[in-house]
């Protein structure tokens, strides 16, 4: 799996700075399975399929994808998607607080349009294709975007660059020109699906105690749900067992430790909720097919 962060060809879970909250991304991979895990965040996701064969999980509906289209997935929702057929194309994805288009003017694209939005009481569509009229000009603007980041990547820009923000601002902007223009925004309403926060809080959990024990008669406890009903439930939402997102979750902190700072194998095992570093070993070669020292040494070469 290939999924690195334009701005600066690594993962970032904050999705660029506090000043500027934006990140895009490409993912890719040349085997069938789990593209992108089951997460949320608090910031729109624009999505692009070139094509290919994916299976895009939103708050545990499916949206099978054989053909080129955008689509959208707004704050709060959960959301995983899945390669069905090897070979299929990469996945390109922007991720944005809309706090970013806001001005200090109060004229009507403020009131009427980025403050509703701001205040989710507006949201994109869920998808569009290429048959309708809005979606070559939206493309153009994401593309634009994607070019963007790229050229600064290139040059190693750091995000907070002047040009790069105004470059970013602008094609978002134009984004949302269109999709109010073609009448593409619509209200939202909040309709919480219980299972689908029953997840997140239990995502929420292993997030904040990954360096902890963790059982999932705990998990299950902490929604008051009986155990095996949890897991299938757990697994239909996430694609994997509540222990084998454990699991995953505390490798991908131990990539980043590994590339970000010079602590042993031991100390990052240890760090990352393992307490036993022959299970460490093998389930970080289970998630990336190498051991930590190897990975390190690529990350090194790299960056």
């Amino acid at each position: 799996m290939n999924h690195h962060q334009l701005s600066t060809l690594k993962e970032n879970r904050s999705h660029g700075t506090k000043s500027f909250p934006f990140a895009a991304y490409k993912t890719s991979s040349s085997s069938t399975g789990t593209l992108v895990r089951a997460h949320w965040h608090s910031e729109i996701e624009i999505l692009y399929f070139s094509g290919g064969s994916f299976r895009l999980e939103i708050n545990m509906e499916p949206h099978t994808i054989h053909s080129e289209c955008l689509y959208f997935i707004s704050p709060g929702e959960l959301h995983s998607i899945i390669t069905e057929k090897t070979g299929s194309p990469e996945e390109t994805a922007i991720v944005f607080s809309p706090q970013i288009l806001s001005f200090d003017s109060c004229d009507t694209a403020q009131t009427q349009l980025i403050h509703p939005l701001c205040s989710g009481k507006i949201r994109f569509p869920r998808c569009l294709t290429p048959e309708h009229p809005a979606f070559f000009e939206i493309q153009q603007a994401f593309m634009d975007i994607i070019a963007t980041f790229s050229q600064h990547a290139s040059k190693k820009t750091a995000i907070d660059d002047l040009t790069l923000q105004l470059s970013v601002k602008s094609s978002l902007l134009r984004i949302l020109a269109l999709l109010s223009a073609y009448r593409l925004l619509i209200p939202f309403e909040k309709n919480a699906n219980k299972q689908v926060e029953e997840i997140k809080a239990a995502i929420t959990y292993i997030e904040e105690n990954y360096k902890e024990k963790i059982y999932v008669r705990d998990l299950a406890s902490l929604l008051n749900l009986n155990e095996q009903y949890f897991s299938r439930l757990f697994k239909k939402a996430a694609g994997r067992s509540p222990m084998e997102y454990v699991n995953e979750y505390r490798i991908r902190q131990a990539m980043q430790l590994l590339k970000e700072t010079s602590h042993s194998v031991m100390e990052i095992c240890l760090e990352c909720g393992f307490n036993n570093l022959g299970n460490f070993l093998r389930e970080f070669r289970k998630y990336t097919g190498t051991t930590p020292l190897k990975y390190r040494r690529q990350s090194e070469a790299i960056f």
